[in-house]
Parts: C-alpha cells; sequence; structure tokens
C-alpha cells in the first residue's frame, strides 16, 4: 500500500466517519488559549493558532498570523461566524483533489482559496474500496492491522520531504506566508495533522522553537482528533476491528514526525538546508519568515 492508499484511506476514513461526527464535538471556552491549544471552534476541533511559542533566543512567535487546521467542512452557522472572526485572507488547502471534492471548503466570504496539492505526484493505488474495506474491520484488520498502517505512516511522512508536488507546495505556502497581502492566513489538510502537523513542525523548527515543544505541538492533534471521532473509533472496535488501527491512522505519533525529520537530516542535513535547497528558500527568504512570525526578544 503506497502513499496514495493513505491518501484514499484519509479521505475514506472521514466520509465513513462524518455520520458519527456532530454531537460528539466539543469546544473548548478558553479566551486566551495556551501555544498549540484549540481554538474551541467545535466544527473545526483542530483549528489552532501557530503562534504563542517562545524560541531558544527568547523570541515569541506571533498569534494571529497564520492558523493551522483540519478540514473546514462542515461548518455551523455560529462557528463560520468565529471564523470570519479570524480576519482570515488566504486559505491553503493541502489536500488532493478527491478530498477537496468531497468536502469543498467552507469559507468567510473574501478568503482567498489556494489549492497546493502536496500529495499529487505520489504514486502506487489502494485497495479498490477503500470505504467498503473499513466497514468490513475484520478484512481491515488483514490489510492494515498489526501495525502496518502506521508503518505506512512513517513511510509516507518520508515523502513529504521527497516528493516533488510537496516540495512546491511546501514551497508556495512558505513563501506566501511571509508576503504582507495573504495574512492572517490558515492553511489545512483533513484532520490537520499529517500534511498540516509537517508544515507546522518544519516552520516552528525554522523559527527557532525548541524540539519538545515543536513535539508536544505536533502530539496535541491526538487531544482533539480522538474526542471528534470517538463513536466511529468505538463502533469500528465493537465489530471486531483491530483497536490499533485508528489511532494509527487517525493518531499522530513520534515516529511519523521523526520520519520526516530524519530524511531532512539525510537529504539536507538541517532545517536550514530543507528550505534552502528542498523547498528553493534561501538565507534572505527564510529571514523573511522569521521577521513576519517573530517578536525578537529585547527589541
Amino acid at each position: 500500500m503506497k502513499e496514495q492508499a493513505l491518501v484514499s484511506l484519509w479521505a475514506a476514513l472521514t466520509t465513513v466517519a462524518a455520520a458519527f461526527l456532530g454531537s460528539n464535538l466539543t469546544a473548548s471556552a478558553q479566551d486566551s488559549p495556551a501555544p498549540g491549544a484549540s481554538l474551541g471552534i467545535a466544527s473545526v476541533p483542530n483549528l489552532r493558532d501557530v503562534g504563542g511559542y517562545t524560541t531558544q533566543d527568547g523570541s515569541v512567535v506571533r498569534r494571529g498570523v497564520a492558523y493551522r487546521s483540519d478540514q473546514l467542512n462542515p461548518i455551523t452557522p455560529d462557528d463560520m461566524k468565529k471564523l470570519a472572526a479570524l480576519g482570515l485572507r488566504t486559505d491553503f488547502d493541502l489536500r488532493t483533489a478527491a478530498e477537496r471534492q468531497k468536502r469543498p471548503d467552507q469559507l468567510p466570504p473574501g478568503v482567498e482559496d489556494v489549492w497546493l496539492n502536496v500529495l499529487a505526484d505520489a504514486e502506487g493505488s489502494g485497495p479498490a474500496e477503500i470505504e467498503k474495506l473499513l466497514s468490513n474491520p475484520k478484512e481491515a484488520n488483514k490489510v492494515l492491522g498489526g501495525g502496518k498502517a502506521a508503518a505506512e505512516f512513517v513511510k509516507a511522512y518520508r515523502e513529504f520531504i521527497t516528493l516533488p508536488s510537496a516540495k512546491a507546495s511546501f514551497h508556495q505556502l512558505f513563501v506566501e506566508l511571509a508576503e504582507d497581502g495573504q495574512v492572517p492566513s490558515l492553511y489545512h489538510c483533513t484532520t490537520g495533522k499529517d500534511r498540516t502537523g509537517w508544515a507546522t513542525a518544519a516552520l516552528l523548527t525554522l523559527l527557532g522553537v525548541p524540539k519538545d515543544e515543536v513535539y508536544a505541538d505536533y502530539l496535541r492533534s491526538n487531544d482533539y482528533i480522538f474526542p471528534a471521532y470517538k463513536k466511529f473509533i468505538d463502533h469500528f472496535v465493537a465489530e471486531g476491528g483491530d483497536q490499533s488501527i485508528p489511532p494509527d491512522i487517525l493518531g499522530v505519533k513520534v515516529e511519523y514526525l521523526e520520519a520526516s525529520f530524519d530524511e531532512v537530516k539525510t537529504q539536507y542535513g538541517s532545517i536550514e538546508g530543507y528550505f534552502d535547497k528542498g523547498l528553493g528558500i534561501d538565507k534572505a527568504g527564510q529571514q523573511r519568515l522569521r521577521d513576519r512570525f517573530l517578536v525578537v526578544a529585547g527589541k
């Protein structure tokens, strides 16, 4: 099962689980959330401000510049008002064509929709009928159980670094995030944890946020995804599904993100090398990102 199988699987899981969403979503009542915390918009439980973190040199990542999120569909009318209050100018959609077609973004008026298909160059094909597979937990156990899904995600995270479409997409995302006319911006995939998770981890690392904080931010997706999909997960397991499959696919793990960083080190030596040689964003471009996002200590 190659990367495209995972693309299909993410989309199919979202479709299957959608029937269980709604009453299971919970909102946070925090007015000033801690760094990495959900903004408490129930329709978009993994919507978070990228800012708030303190870097190793004491600078602070600005809030209100960029937001990371899961899919923007469906959104209730009340939650759309909350989304509109963020004042977004640009929405960067990192999903595939199939994912966009199944659940097109619902956006406040005036927000520009920019499509960056990270996985456009992914090869291979998954099971012919993913949704049918997921409705048959015992068959899913054979294909995805016993750690098979987790192993494929580790491979997929390496391809976030190596796929030409991933390089092109992340190049455009980071270049435009540094531009005046594009922010405040939001970028997202389906569950806001993998393509979005890597984009956030790469950006925070470039900005100088300590490694433990970068990983904590990445892993925090589990806090918002698992409650949202609890009914689906419980149903899948109750029907005989391997209980490791939903967390392996819907959740995030340290080894997933480690695979991306390991590929960066192998291919480019450092995060700066990845941005320079991998994404075509030179030192000046990297500095524009720092200038955009950082409140420098002592200034």
